[in-house]
């Protein structure tokens, strides 16, 4: 049986057990434990603008529901029927009133309350045998949105999603929040990977140092302005509760100017600087740091990078959302979204598009780059040599513990948590010190839920 004492602690000592990116033991443990006790990303409001409009999303192997019903409210619900278990929805998209079970022919509203039940009064005694009053598809323990973004948690005592997300909802504007109007979502495109999921949300979160090796030739071809991958050395890492990332140092100038000088047109400029606060404006304009890759614990990660589209220097910006989804030990299942400002001009959301597809769509060169690197980790990592080696993950950080690099202070790094400028592994061992303590910690506690009882409410 699995022992957490046995990677916890070397883990907090910034020591990997190389076996925990291909262990069966290890990712049940995260199943039960991270999966079960983190807010975890499911959809985006603009996914389901029209009332009836639904995507079927997971949480490891829990499916669910999300759907706008008839009053606008939007409802997270547990893809199985009350009856015999079968999925109620089995298309990815769509727009439905109801959900019909193929099994058996129960149906719900889009809100989940159950309304069909064949031979209720033959089968049942009708609501003597079965109440239907208050029956519904089991909704999410919990479930709350921040600028649009769906999040569930499996656990019904979660603390609250801005509690959980913390100060980085202060970095999430700058991905999605340009404008009072937010943002809308393209996607998602799918594809799967021989990988463990932690590898690529430990990347997004903060390697800056992997830049200069595998995306050296990227940079070579000439599709960003940098001379050199080092460039990315010269910017920072942040962490800030429950998520962080690395950014770009930009050249000297005002903060409308360093907007432009990543690709920005005048107009969103302005909107920006009307839907973030003073903080924010000055984290750029003042201290000139741009954000770029970040990851969310446990599994989401954004991007914001800004590449050459055409035959000129001119670069375009584009933000783009994915999450991890583990499908087992060694293989993961990629979810990646294409973000725009709702306002942004029609050229501008066009051109944006074309510079997600080439850097991180399913076939984008550094997706080519990253996941030929992941692969060949997961698949040395299930061996039993792996499970003699305890891997470093110490950069950045003396023997005694402290760190190489000192923390910016305010003068220097307007926005929250802790900041630090050249190449360490701090955000990758913050992001793995939660995973520690949730695995630590076990699974969250729940309770059955009893369907049909009379004169019971099972809807919670």
């Amino acid at each position: 049986m699995f022992d957490p004492s046995d990677v916890v602690d070397h883990v907090r000592n910034g020591m990997l057990p190389a076996h925990i990116y291909n262990d069966s033991e290890i990712f049940a443990a995260e199943r039960d434990a991270i999966f079960s006790r983190s807010w975890v990303f499911l959809a985006h409001e603009s996914e389901i603008p029209q009332v009836g409009d639904y995507v079927v999303r997971r949480v490891m192997e829990n499916s669910f529901i999300v759907s706008r019903a008839g009053d606008g409210a939007v409802h997270a619900m547990f893809n199985m029927c009350l009856h015999r278990g079968m999925q109620v929805c089995r298309a990815e998209q769509g727009n439905a009133s109801h959900f019909r079970c193929p099994y058996h022919g129960w149906s719900y509203r889009n809100d989940g309350r159950i309304v069909g039940l064949p031979f209720h009064r033959e089968a049942y005694g009708g609501e003597t045998g079965f109440s239907k009053r208050g029956q519904r598809l089991l909704p999410a323990p919990a479930m709350d949105t921040v600028n649009g973004m769906i999040f569930v948690s499996l656990d019904p005592e979660a603390p609250p999603l801005r509690e959980f997300l913390g100060d980085f909802a202060f970095y999430l504007d700058y991905y999605t929040r340009q404008s009072p109007s937010g943002v809308e979502v393209l996607g998602p495109q799918r594809w799967r990977v021989k990988a463990n999921w932690k590898i690529g949300a430990e990347n997004f979160a903060g390697d800056m140092y992997h830049t200069p090796q595998t995306h050296a030739s990227v940079v070579e071809i000439g599709l960003f302005r940098e001379p050199k991958a080092e460039k990315r050395k010269d910017g920072a890492t942040y962490w800030a509760t429950s998520g962080g990332g690395t950014t770009y140092k930009l050249p000297p100038g005002t903060l409308e100017e360093r907007l432009r000088y990543v690709g920005y047109p005048d107009e969103m400029v302005e909107r920006m600087k009307g839907a973030w606060s003073a903080e924010q404006l000055d984290l750029i304009g003042r201290d000139g740091f741009m954000v770029s890759a970040a990851s969310v614990f446990p599994n989401l990660s954004l991007v914001h990078n800004w590449p050459k589209v055409a035959d000129s220097d001119d670069v375009l910006p584009f933000v783009s959302l994915r999450q991890w989804q583990p499908i087992s030990e060694n293989e993961t299942e990629v979810l990646s979204w294409f973000l725009v400002d709702k306002e942004a001009p029609e050229e501008f959301k066009a051109l944006s598009y074309k510079a997600y597809l080439m850097c991180f769509g399913s076939s984008g060169m550094f997706e080519q780059d990253d996941v030929e690197n992941w692969v060949s980790l997961t698949a040395t990592a299930a061996g039993t040599m792996a499970r003699r080696l305890l891997l470093n993950g110490r950069m950045g950080m003396l023997p005694d513990g402290s760190t190489i690099a000192p923390a910016l202070g305010g003068d220097e790094w307007a926005g929250p948590g802790e900041s630090r400028i050249g190449y360490g592994e701090y955000n990758q061992r913050h992001l793995m010190n939660r995973w520690a303590d949730l695995i630590e910690a076990g699974p969250a506690r729940t309770a059955a839920v009893t369907v049909g009882t009379p004169g019971e409410d099972a809807a919670r």
